[in-house]
């Protein structure tokens, strides 16, 4: 068997499936499969396209109103209500909307009235969701599935690839990670995680035999003003950055819920240590002041 590469950028982001396979045709077929469903996904719950679903339920959102959503949308907004309820009601995927205050590029701060004003336009329990119907009492609303749909994505495109006959590959969608057994020989995938503040550098390398690695840290998007660096995953209760951790890798079976869990405990600060250890999941954690918990193994 040969390792094939395929790259393509998708979801703001550069991507990349490896398959083990006999030849190029049939890795390319199974390939094409993972990618097309991928951007499947992105063209349904992007909010920069305004043909998404994602768009459409926004709209319903800014007026007011309800919609009936498909089985898909519906299993997203559960597992959104589910995290809603981990983490104490800090991921909420009505959050995104704190994006208009906070301008990564402008090296500038927000005014806090600005972020006050938006903050009256967060909240999941301003909306009703009695699947199939997504309800608006409230106008004004809007929904962002950026925290998850790429981490399902991936879990998806390696489940297509398997219910194909793939049985040694990896997906990679951004550094969301799941992998497809392990390589060919038997031998583990090694993953590198990025140290949060020196450039270029490694942390650790985590071997994967199977399942899934995520990340989250204030090295992806930040904002840095008077030497004070302000990260992009924003508590949705104050408006403003987090300012506990800088880093938090998960490992899981799914990728969707290692993601998840990196941004929950991003989102819980100074408790978010003890919760991941709670998981009982393999993480890794820095803080901003150098400090460094957890273990991959």
């Amino acid at each position: 068997m040969e390792l094939f590469r395929y790259e393509f950028k998708a979801m703001g982001c550069p991507c990349e499936v490896q398959l083990f396979a006999d030849d190029r045709r049939s890795a390319g077929r199974i390939a094409d499969l993972a990618i097309v469903d991928v951007r499947r996904l992105e063209a349904r719950y992007s909010r920069y396209r305004e043909d998404s679903l994602l768009s459409a339920i926004n709209a319903v959102a800014a007026r007011g109103g309800g919609i009936r959503v498909d089985d898909e949308t519906a299993s997203l907004l559960d597992y959104a209500a589910t995290c809603h309820a981990q983490s104490g009601g800090l991921f909420d995927i009505t959050s995104g909307i704190l994006r208009l205050a906070w301008r990564f590029g402008s090296g500038q701060l927000p005014a806090p009235e600005t972020i006050a004003t938006l903050l009256e336009r967060v909240g999941w329990h301003k909306l009703r969701w009695q699947p199939p119907l997504l309800e608006f009492p409230q106008p004004g609303l809007e929904l962002d599935f950026g925290g998850i749909v790429k981490e399902y994505a991936v879990d998806r495109a390696a489940t297509l690839c398997r219910n194909e006959g793939a049985r040694h590959g990896l997906i990679n969608l951004g550094g969301d990670i799941r992998v497809i057994g392990p390589r060919v020989d038997g031998s583990p995938w090694q993953v590198g995680i990025a140290h949060p503040r020196k450039q270029h550098q490694l942390l650790e390398t985590v071997r994967l035999y199977r399942g899934a690695v995520a990340s989250s840290g204030d090295y992806e998007r930040c904002l840095v003003v008077d030497g004070v660096r302000y990260s992009h995953v924003l508590n949705p209760t104050t408006g403003w950055p987090v300012r506990h951790l800088a880093a938090v890798t998960v490992l899981g079976e799914h990728c969707v819920v290692a993601g998840s869990a990196c941004t929950i405990a991003m989102l819980l600060e100074q408790d978010g240590p003890e919760w991941l250890a709670s998981l009982g999941l393999p993480h890794l954690w820095v803080d901003v002041a150098g400090g460094q918990g957890g273990s991959l193994e």
